[in-house]
């Protein structure tokens, strides 16, 4: 039996930089942060790519 893989930080941080527009959970937390529906947060995520500070921009405007 092998032993359970050690859980790292290791590209969490690349993770947080992006938006899962997919995910109800991460559209939900950026909807919730920016104050926008979940249907413009997914339309953000479209146009601009799922960078979180693009997408974060976009919902700015």
């Amino acid at each position: 039996m092998a032993a359970a893989k050690k859980k790292t930080a290791r590209g969490r941080k690349q993770d947080r930089a992006r938006v899962a527009g997919g995910e109800k959970y991460e559209v939900g937390y950026e909807s919730k942060k920016t104050g926008r529906s979940a249907s413009a947060v997914k339309k953000a995520v479209k146009k601009v790519g799922n960078s979180r500070k693009r997408v974060e921009k976009r919902l700015d405007r």
